[in-house]
Formats: structure tokens, C-alpha cells, sequence
């Protein structure tokens, strides 16, 4: 991805995920907005990742985050998913919009309960509309990893999918560009692998002590 003028909004983006993911991509040459129910709370969080690099970040209310950006991340968790989107979708119409969000039911975190629909991010095509490009994606990163310096993201692989496939290509790119391999992953209906692995991840992250799993594609590709 090549045009740095796009702006990213990060959706409940004062949270560990959002705000690794912001930092990060602001990391990589691109203008962050950083969206929260609170916009004083998403201008504080915004002022403490531009300290970290002295980055091109701000912060405003969740719809008007939504408004300033040309891709949308929704990164909050399951439990305010549909509020938040009844709040941003007329903001995200003709717009990239990037669904983080696992379908996690605590305290039950370790179980795979997936909505009706499928999974999240068919539910937020479905109420989005065909005007809103949804993607799925970064569901099976450990937070605490991308908050760190020290991470290495290539050790932990990417899974997109989405119906548009040259949106999916964008967050391939993307994705490629702070760190991680990324793989085109097929439909938006296939979100459901991603979103029900994370269950397992924890699950495993517990039983083994591993302190943040991911996955791994084996093989050699020999198409792009």
C-alpha cells in the first residue's frame, strides 16, 4: 500500500488491541485518529502514543473518528459491538472497514460462542450494507504484542478475509507493512475460523503458559 495519505480510525481505539494497532500503523507513515465513547479520553490516549515516536495521531469521539478516516478498524470488545456500530454506521458508508472483534462471552472466554449470523464481522456486513467494504481481521494477535517494541509479528500470521478482494488486499499490504505475513483468507463468512480460534488460543495461552499464541501457515506460495 502505497498511498500514505489514508487515514486510519481506530474504534474504541483506547483499548490494549486498538491502540497497538494504532500505534503501529502510525509507526508506518500514516495519519491515526483515535476513536472513543469519550473523545477527551481518545485525545489523551492519542497524546500518549504520539509521545512513543512523535507520531501523526488524534483523537475524537467515535463518530467523528469514523468521519475523518478512509478505513475503519473497529476494535472493541464483543460486548459493545453492535452499539458501536449503530453509532458509526452512517460514518463508515462507502468507506474499508476492518472488524477485529471475537465473539468472546466471558467469564466462558475459552469456548467458541459464535453469533447466529456465523460470525462478528458477517453480522457487521449484514448491518452495514453493501456500501461498506467489511474486512476481518487480527483476531488471533496477542495485544501485549503489539504494544511491545520487542514483539516479533512475523511469528504470528494473519488471516483476511472479506468478500472485496481488493479490499483485502489493502490489509494484506497493511498488515505486511507493521510486521506480520498476512494471507488472503477467502469470504467474509470465513471469519468464523479466525474469531473461533482465538477461544482455543486463550485456551492453550493458559494450559501451556504461553504468553500470547498465534499461528503459523505452512508452506510456499507460488502465486501471490
Amino acid at each position: 500500500m502505497t498511498e500514505k495519505q489514508r487515514t486510519f480510525a481506530f474504534i474504541g481505539g483506547t483499548g490494549d488491541l486498538g491502540s497497538g494497532l494504532a500505534w503501529r500503523v502510525a509507526r508506518a507513515g500514516y495519519p491515526v485518529v483515535i476513536g472513543s465513547r469519550s473523545a477527551d479520553k481518545a485525545v489523551q490516549a492519542a497524546a500518549d502514543l504520539a509521545r512513543r515516536g512523535n507520531l501523526n495521531i488524534s483523537g475524537m469521539s467515535n463518530s467523528d473518528a469514523a468521519e475523518a478516516a478512509d478505513i475503519v478498524f473497529m476494535t472493541v470488545p464483543f460486548a459493545s459491538h453492535q452499539t458501536t456500530l449503530d453509532g458509526i454506521r452512517a460514518e463508515v458508508q462507502g468507506k474499508i472497514f476492518v472488524d477485529t472483534t471475537v465473539p468472546l462471552m466471558p467469564p466462558k472466554v475459552m469456548r467458541v460462542q459464535l453469533p447466529p449470523e456465523g460470525c462478528v464481522a458477517r453480522r457487521s456486513q449484514n448491518f452495514l450494507g453493501d456500501g461498506v467494504r467489511v474486512v476481518s481481521a487480527f483476531q488471533n494477535v496477542a495485544a501485549a504484542h503489539l504494544q511491545s517494541e520487542e514483539a516479533h509479528l512475523a511469528d504470528c500470521d494473519v488471516l483476511v478475509t472479506g468478500n472485496d478482494a481488493d479490499a483485502r488486499e489493502l490489509v494484506v499490504q497493511l498488515a505486511g507493512e507493521i510486521g506480520f505475513k498476512a494471507w488472503h483468507a477467502g469470504v467474509i463468512d470465513n471469519s468464523a475460523i479466525a474469531e473461533a480460534l482465538t477461544s482455543a488460543l486463550i485456551f492453550m495461552n493458559k494450559r501451556y503458559g504461553i504468553a500470547g499464541a498465534g499461528i503459523r501457515i505452512t508452506g510456499t506460495p507460488t502465486v501471490k
